[in-house]
């Protein structure tokens, strides 16, 4: 049997007269890339807030690596191997790319924050090691050599790819992945398919997209979660998904999934 590494019970969260998500169950093989889609205001970048602690559900549970992490503070939810990115891009304005990679690392950091100040020689030695660890990370998204540019200066395939690096400095074992797709050109799009690829192998991740580019979903998914009104209408492959008429009703309305 596939281990689960996550997994939401009856998720639901109400905003006023407002459900956004209702009844929620998922879980997620480790290892397994899946993809979450729907129509806009379906629930989907809301059901990343829950899982990664931004929103607090108004009833369910989020259960991690066999922790009940339900409610705990976005940094909590980090340190416990959870990253994520967002639909628009977050980069620490002003700062390198390197700056922006480091500033995510010093969540696994091992000496306490009067260490800076003062400047102790064990301080030194972590910076350094951080640094380190921050370069091969930007080598392994193919950005080493704009360590020094301003990270929001960068072309915007390029800010993607460091918002995705800065994520794993983190060192997580589960990765949510906000549209990365969106505003790339095709060309862009495909070179992502790969890159996720290469990073849940290289990094022994379990990745959650969220993505409207359905060449990129259909292409690089193993299994895909369907929302719609906060509810889950259909999961299954790729295969599955692409003739279940559920989803062609919610993409296309009632007359596009009687003719499907």
């Amino acid at each position: 049997m596939a281990d689960v590494i996550l997994k939401t019970e009856n998720l639901t969260i109400k905003f006023g007269g407002l459900t956004a998500v209702s009844d929620f169950n998922m879980e997620a093989v480790q290892g397994r890339i899946t993809s979450l889609i729907g129509p806009n205001g379906a629930g989907k970048t809301t059901l990343f807030n829950i899982i990664t602690g931004f929103y607090k559900p108004t009833s369910g549970r989020v259960i991690f690596d066999g922790e009940d992490i339900t409610g705990k503070k976005p940094h909590d939810v980090c340190k416990a191997g959870i990253a994520r990115t967002f639909q628009n891009i977050r980069l620490f304005a002003g700062g390198t790319v390197l700056q922006n990679v480091m500033t995510a690392c010093w969540i696994r950091q091992k000496l306490p924050w009067w260490a800076a100040p003062l400047m102790l020689p064990t301080y030194c030695r972590e910076e350094r090691e951080i640094r380190e660890k921050s370069m091969t990370l930007l080598e392994s998204v193919g950005l080493s050599s704009l360590a020094g540019e301003v990270a929001t200066g960068l072309p915007y395939g390029a800010q993607r790819r460091l918002e995705i690096a800065r994520a794993l400095a983190t060192e997580p074992k589960f990765l949510l992945l906000d549209e990365p797709a969106a505003g790339m050109n095709p060309q862009e799009s495909g070179e992502l398919m790969d890159f996720i690829r290469q990073i849940r192998d290289q990094f022994k991740l379990t990745i959650l997209l969220i993505e409207h580019d359905m060449k990129v979903v259909m292409g690089v998914s193993e299994y895909i979660r369907v929302l719609d009104y906060g509810m889950l209408i259909a999961e299954g492959t790729p295969d599955e998904i692409r003739s279940n008429p559920k989803v062609i009703e919610a993409y296309l309305g009632k007359g596009a999934a009687a003719n499907a």
